[in-house]
């Protein structure tokens, strides 16, 4: 029981009631020391009364109402004058005087403590006012056996109260926790592991009901949390279904590219000058599209493969990348250009990095060509000490959004109405598996930029 909220919260409001009440404690004490004091003054200031009827009294009739008051003597000062009403024979002289016509709460506390420590019978003398006006002061002479003793009898009756009173305290306490506080937690920790059994069930989806403000807080947190994952565990769901999907059309792609290659090798022997200087490209992209179906077929749908590393020249992979997005420009006012150091060698998997740069430009031409305005698609590179940085920059109207609010994310940052918004986070993974780093480095009206950024590593 120990071990959990409602126990550790019964033992700690337990310990702090036996706190409270033992500060309480000592005042009261001190307070039933003073009560006893000033009932032994008034009982000697009635057994005085018997004067009144008869100036001298017999000594078996003294000692008895000195007995009955509970003091040795009882002296009166009335109009200045002090007279020694009732005595007897005291045992030793005495010890110690207290005053309680001017004693204050602390001087109260200090003797109560002091009298409680001491074990040893004590003679002690104690002054008061009379009450009803029945002088200017009394005075007694006790002894301090029978005050300790009250005083711990009822010392121990206090603690004894305030135990009780602190576990019973405690106990509602303890209920009151388990009912506001341990039976709703509990009831969230059991909804969040029926939720881990089948967490693509949307109806699993906790449903805030909490009374306690900070406890619907945190239901209400985890419902958005659980809302999140079930929709990104579907989402991967129809990954995995479109994986497949776009297996078996690899396959069957693959196929009609296959058959379209022979068709190239005819074309390559035309005579024709301009199918001579097409057809190259042609076979290129189609060697290109067949490799494409094939590593989708090899490494399947989830995860692009590994980079087949290889130093190749930049220049040479962005003019082929620029010129079969002229040929879908068509009559569209997009113009293309690059800034590339000729002899710029870089290393990498020279499909993957095509396929990455193509992404970028293709959408960059597809934003200005929608927006119906002319524009331009500039590609540029250039070495730094520790990478090599490609540039994809045009002058359209920029990402909406949504896309800059879910960039690189599949299915959640298409710039254009019909796109999948599969582009971007392609880009991403292909620059990330060569180690490099995709980034925006501004979209607004004027245009977008993006920055490809590959380590340059070792070459050797």
């Amino acid at each position: 029981m120990f071990n959990s909220l409602s126990g550790r919260f019964l033992v700690l409001t337990t310990v702090f009631v036996m706190l409270a009440e033992v500060l309480i404690f000592v005042p009261s004490v001190a307070r039933f020391r003073e009560d006893f004091l000033t009932d032994h003054l008034e009982r000697a200031q009635i057994a005085s009364l018997a004067l009144l009827a008869d100036d001298v009294l017999a000594p078996e009739l003294e000692a008895e109402l000195l007995d009955n008051a509970g003091v040795y003597n009882v002296v009166l000062q009335r109009d200045e004058r002090r007279e020694l009403a009732l005595s007897s024979p005291m045992p030793s002289s005495v010890d110690e005087t207290y005053d309680l016509r001017e004693a204050g709460p602390l001087i109260l506390m200090r003797d109560a403590l002091l009298r409680l420590a001491d074990t040893k019978p004590r003679l002690i003398r104690v002054l008061g006012y009379p009450k009803d006006d029945g002088g200017e002061l009394i005075e007694v002479t006790m002894d301090s056996l029978p005050l300790r003793t009250a005083m711990i009898d009822f010392g121990l009756g206090v603690l004894l109260v305030s135990a009780l009173l602190s576990l019973i305290t405690a106990l509602l306490l303890f209920l009151a926790v388990r009912v506001l506080l341990v039976k709703p937690i509990k009831g969230v920790v059991g909804h969040m592991q029926r939720y881990a059994e089948d967490p693509e069930d949307a109806r699993r989806i906790i449903t805030p009901v909490a009374s306690v403000r900070e406890i619907r807080e945190a239901e209400e947190a985890l419902k958005s949390l659980e809302t999140q994952l079930s929709q990104s565990l579907r989402q991967k769901e129809r990954l995995a279904q479109l994986g497949g999907a776009v297996a078996r059309v690899s396959h069957d792609l693959r196929n009609i590219l296959s058959s379209a290659q022979l068709f190239t090798d005819r074309i390559e022997m035309s005579e024709d000058p301009a199918v001579k200087r097409m057809a190259p490209k042609l076979v290129s992209s189609i060697t290109r599209a067949v490799s494409l179906c094939e590593t989708t077929l090899a490494f399947g749908k989830a995860e692009e493969p590994a980079p087949m590393l290889t130093q190749f020249n930049l220049a040479e992979l962005v003019n082929e990348v620029l010129e079969a997005e002229r040929l879908a420009i068509g009559e569209h006012e997009v113009s293309l250009s690059e800034d590339i150091p000729a002899s710029m060698q870089i290393r990498g998997d020279p499909e993957q990095i095509y396929r990455a740069i193509a992404n970028l430009v293709r959408n960059a031409r597809q934003a200005i060509t929608g927006s119906g305005e002319e524009g331009e698609i500039a590609v540029s590179a250039r070495v730094e000490e520790d990478a090599w940085i490609i540039k994809v920059t045009d002058t359209g109207p920029g990402l909406p959004p949504k896309a800059r609010e879910h960039l690189f994310q599949p299915f959640q940052g298409g710039a254009r109405k019909g796109g999948a918004g599969l582009g971007l986070a392609i880009v991403a993974e292909l620059v990330r598996n060569h180690g490099g780093k995709l980034q925006l480095l501004r979209s607004d009206q004027h245009g977008t930029c993006f920055e490809i950024r590959l380590p340059t590593g070792d070459l050797g």
